[in-house]
């Protein structure tokens, strides 16, 4: 399996089970909607960004040097389209399912501006938590082996005493 279809389909499962949640949790409690929209938003912002963290990591200790790195950018803008698709669809059928409240948005809506914040929150974080990544391992290459910044800088320091 690739892996961006992967992604593409955790992410888009995560999706819709905190959408799913969230909707029975609205009809039982639905004055505390705003901080339970806002754990689920923090919980697929988390998912999202460790995941990219790991895979950031992985990259950066496959490939040391940033040019020979893979290109995640691509990898997760897939993901993302797909998730957030798969994901609109998926809620619009379950919104025929009796007893599930997902709201009453189209398919229309679903597939374009449901959608579009999905690819966004999965794109977005995930590119975060790949930079976060790849920082965390190359400083850690950094403090075990000196960096060629650190041998100019005493260099320096050695023509200035001269």
């Amino acid at each position: 399996m690739n892996a961006w279809v992967l992604r593409a389909v955790a992410l888009g499962a995560l999706t819709v089970v905190l959408r799913t949640l969230l909707g029975f949790a609205m009809v039982y409690w639905p004055t505390n909607g705003a901080w339970m929209r806002m754990l689920c938003l923090v919980v697929m912002v988390v998912a999202v960004v460790a995941w990219g963290v790991l895979d950031g990591r992985a990259d950066r200790r496959k490939n040391v040097e940033p040019e020979d790195g893979a290109d995640l950018t691509m990898r997760w803008l897939k993901a993302g389209l797909a998730g957030g698709l798969g994901a609109g669809l998926v809620a619009w059928i379950l919104g025929f399912v009796p007893k599930f409240d997902l709201g009453s948005n189209g398919l229309l809506f679903e597939m374009t501006s449901g959608a579009s914040f999905i690819i966004l929150l999965i794109f977005i974080p995930a590119m975060i938590g790949v930079a976060v990544g790849r920082y965390l391992v190359s400083r850690g290459h950094r403090k075990n082996s000196g960096t060629p910044a650190d041998d100019s800088v005493s260099l320096n320091k050695e023509h200035a005493s001269v």
